[in-house]
């Protein structure tokens, strides 16, 4: 008799589906005030500093700063960080000002942030990280050809799940449980693997994304990172970049 060994993110993923398969019909945008969402973005509120700040002048991020593209990120996800934050759930290890802000914020500003930077999604490629200046200044980068590997069919001899499982069609977010990864920036991707790998990020639910970095080594997370950064949502899925040799 044949031994089926089941991952726990893949039975989180199993019992999710049904909000998996309802990205395909609605992208959560929120129902705040737009107007007071672009004004906190783009001038603060109070002792809050601009949004845009860390995060850019369109919410791209900055793989200088290692901050994340937060422009186009679906409402439920982008509120439950900024109240994850704001709570202490989750603790800003990059800049160390998110849980300042957040607490700064009431609960409609959060709701009006979350409910402008939703409304900016594109309906097609953006701005991605340049794997190639980040190489020459330093960094290391992984391949995206090995990374593809990894999102699409996951590592089977490590028991890695697939990100595409969770995340959906190279990595554009899977409301209301599973964010938006492709296209986010590649310096944060690979901090936040690395920080779910060791527990320091611990507020995901039931501990899916903590369950699945532990198994990946840090060839692994540069590798998945590399491809979920530069991937597109509108092609064929055969994603190619001048960095990648293959």
């Amino acid at each position: 008799m044949k031994r089926v060994i089941v991952s726990t993110a893949a039975v989180l993923m199993a019992a999710m589906l049904p909000s998996i398969v309802m990205a395909s019909v609605a992208w959560p945008k929120g129902d705040g005030d737009l107007a007071n969402g672009k004004k906190i973005f783009t001038e603060g509120k109070g002792s809050v500093p601009a949004c845009n700040s860390c995060h850019g002048p369109e919410g791209l991020g900055d793989d200088n700063m290692g901050t994340p593209r937060i422009s186009g990120q679906f409402y439920n996800f982008l509120l439950k960080q900024l109240e994850d934050f704001a709570t202490d759930k989750r603790t800003d290890t990059t800049m160390f000002v998110m849980n300042t802000n957040a607490k700064g914020l009431s609960e409609q500003d959060r709701k009006d942030v979350a409910t402008y930077l939703a409304s900016l999604r594109k309906h097609g490629d953006t701005k991605v990280s340049n794997l190639e200046e980040l190489k020459a200044a330093g960094q290391v980068v992984g391949l995206p050809h090995k990374g593809k590997s990894l999102v699409e069919w996951g590592g089977n001899e490590k028991g890695i799940t697939a990100c595409k499982s969770c995340h959906g069609y190279n990595g554009m977010g899977a409301p209301p449980v599973f964010p938006m990864i492709g296209q986010q920036r590649y310096v944060y991707l690979v901090n936040q693997l690395k920080k779910w790998r060791d527990g320091s990020r611990a507020n995901d639910p039931k501990g899916a994304m903590r369950a699945v970095a532990q198994k990946m080594s840090d060839d692994d997370i540069n590798n998945a990172a590399a491809y979920l950064a530069i991937t597109s949502f509108y092609s064929s899925g055969n994603t190619r970049h001048a960095y990648d040799p293959h």
